[in-house]
């Protein structure tokens, strides 16, 4: 792959700092870790650590929203999992953190707070400008090695991403290495046509996927649920009230224009299920009153949505169809998912919440690939080059010269 793995370096008796992801879902309202799939792939890379201090660093939700906490119980399940003593430290940069790092023993596993408490890992820099960040200056002289094993975040160039990078010896963990194995594998069966199923509260991140993938001929339909369908049926004028989400009139522009240019490609939901004092009770997208809380797709939906998947050559579904969380409205994710695992085609999953809902409802063995990415794989599925790959690849190249 032309990148370094631990295969490369000798840990023990080296200060190691491993950047994981472990942005988890979480509960709205209890802050409960409703899925933990992406701490238990951490262990892997942890149990390939042996006689080494190994630091983890993750982030967790986004400023301001509900799923932005610390990272104590991620300690505890992280504890549970790789059944070692992982030791919380409620700080990032700060002195506490500086000096429990400098304070360790070999075979010891602390994990670092929320990365997203520090100022600078809420922005995105040019590879340069991240090593030159607070950040990565006041921890780079702790460790001996930085090793990348959160591919979800792939795509991004936060300082914990790429700063470390540019100024310490650099290499991929297990599930990264795996991941990209896995994946090149995936990519040399595909075949078309090429189905797209999206879902989620990610907005933003869905409509720059789709154009992505029409772009290089990954998406010849588009079935779209979740708040992303809710933008598109008010981008047809099939929803005639504002759904009151951030930056909602240029995402309905942008989901217009986007039909406008591929009309035989989407599909949007013709019946909803809205939620009545806690009931499901599905209506027309027609008969949507403003006051109405849209809590998941309906039946005649999943049955349009089913006849195009089971004709699919590949299939790729990233995000809910709706709150699969609560019992009344788990129909939607959950029979997508079981009309992917029923098809022939190629499957990928992606995303945290898929791969608890995979896990949820007992279809993991039923589907090709699960990937807790989400768009670091939409970018990868359409060959783009990574930043954390091409992080990666430099470092491997200094290495050799070295």
């Amino acid at each position: 792959m032309g990148i370094l793995t631990l295969d490369n370096f000798d840990v023990k008796d080296k200060t190691v700092l491993l950047r994981v992801d472990m942005n988890c879902p979480i509960h709205p309202d209890t802050c409960e870790i409703l899925g933990t799939k992406r701490i238990e792939e951490v262990v892997e890379t942890i149990n390939a650590l042996d006689g080494a201090k190994i630091v983890v660093i993750s982030h967790q939700g986004r400023v301001g929203r509900d799923d932005f906490v610390g990272m104590e119980e991620h300690a505890k399940q992280l504890e549970k999992f790789s059944n070692k003593k992982v030791r919380y430290v409620a700080d990032v940069i700060g002195s506490l953190a500086q000096k429990e790092i400098k304070e360790m023993k070999n075979d010891e596993i602390i994990l670092l707070d929320n990365l997203r408490l520090c100022a600078e890992e809420n922005y995105e820099f040019s590879l340069e400008e991240s090593a030159r960040t607070i950040m990565v200056q006041r921890l780079k002289d702790l460790f001996d090695l930085f090793i990348l094993d959160s591919f979800p975040s792939a795509h991004r160039t936060h300082p914990s991403l790429v700063g470390f990078a540019q100024v310490l010896p650099t290499c991929a963990g297990r599930l990264l290495e795996k991941e990209v194995k896995q994946l090149d594998n995936i990519l040399t069966v595909a075949k078309s046509p090429f189905t797209v199923v999206l879902g989620g509260s990610k907005v933003d991140d869905r409509l720059k996927a789709i154009k992505l993938l029409i772009k290089k001929e990954r998406a010849d339909h588009v079935l779209l649920t979740g708040v992303i369908g809710n933008v598109f049926l008010r981008a047809q004028g099939r929803i005639k009230f504002p759904l009151n989400i951030k930056d909602e009139d240029e995402m309905v522009a942008s989901a217009h224009s986007l039909i406008g240019d591929h009309p035989d490609v989407f599909s949007t939901p013709v019946d909803i299920a809205v939620n009545k004092d806690g009931k499901r009770v599905e209506i027309d997208v027609r008969d949507l009153a403003k006051d109405d809380e849209i809590f998941d797709i309906g039946t005649k939906t999943l049955e349009h949505y089913s006849k195009i998947i089971s004709s699919a050559g590949t299939v790729f579904m990233s995000g809910p169809a709706g709150f699969f969380e609560k019992e009344n409205f788990q129909f939607g994710t959950k029979s997508m998912l079981e009309s992917i695992a029923d098809s022939m085609a190629t499957s990928i999953i992606s995303g945290g919440h898929l791969t608890s809902a995979l896990r949820q409802f007992n279809l993991t063995e039923k589907v090709s690939h699960i990937s807790t990415a989400g768009g670091a794989l939409v970018r990868y599925l359409t060959g783009q080059k990574l930043p954390m790959i091409k992080c990666l690849e430099d470092a491997a190249e200094r290495h050799a010269k070295a």
